[in-house]
């Protein structure tokens, strides 16, 4: 039993490598393209690795190119919307597919009642349901999401494991998605 998990660590070390070896400096100059700074890209970089490794031992990837630039797109999108507070995209949420949705209401040339209350509907909907997370992963999914650190700075704030740091965000986010598809229909 334990030469097959030394194998699955060997293959899952050897798949990071390939990765980051054949993608990294193309994912690199993609972000920087639509970011700041080589801080801000450098920065999503890491995220972007970081979830792959959160994944790559529970589900399988099946076009690693298109995973990854997916990953780096909805990152860069994330980050702008941190520094753009109230922008469109502060009200979307992201389908399976890693799309942008937009509540139809706040897509109309004119606002009314309607499409405010809406609006505020999804906030109040949101924090609901960001309110019933565990509490270390409601912790994880702020910190990151809300105010802007790492995952890198989570774990070693928190003295916890990277892939731990990782798995509670993806918790997270998996939950509240469920929750706002069902809030939103």
């Amino acid at each position: 039993m334990d030469e097959v998990i030394a194998i699955s660590m060997t293959e899952q070390q050897n798949s990071i490598q390939y990765a980051v070896k054949n993608y990294g400096k193309r994912l690199f100059g993609f972000i920087r393209s639509r970011v700041n700074t080589d801080e801000d890209a450098e920065d999503i970089l890491q995220d972007v690795w970081y979830k792959l490794i959160s994944v790559i031992d529970t589900e399988p990837i099946g076009q690693l190119s298109s995973w990854l630039y997916r990953v780096s797109k909805n990152r860069i999108v994330d980050k702008k919307r941190k520094q753009t507070p109230l922008s469109l995209e502060d009200f979307a949420y992201e389908d399976e597919d890693g799309e942008l949705i937009f509540p139809e209401e706040l897509l109309t040339e004119k606002l009314n009642p309607e499409s405010v209350l809406e609006g505020k509907h999804f906030r109040e909907a949101f924090f609901k349901v960001l309110n019933e997370l565990p509490e270390k992963q409601k912790e994880v999914f702020v910190l990151n999401e809300l105010e802007d650190f790492t995952l890198q700075e989570i774990a070693d704030k928190s003295g916890e494991n990277i892939k731990t740091i990782i798995s509670r965000k993806v918790y997270a986010v998996k939950y509240l998605r469920e929750q706002l598809n069902k809030h939103l229909k």
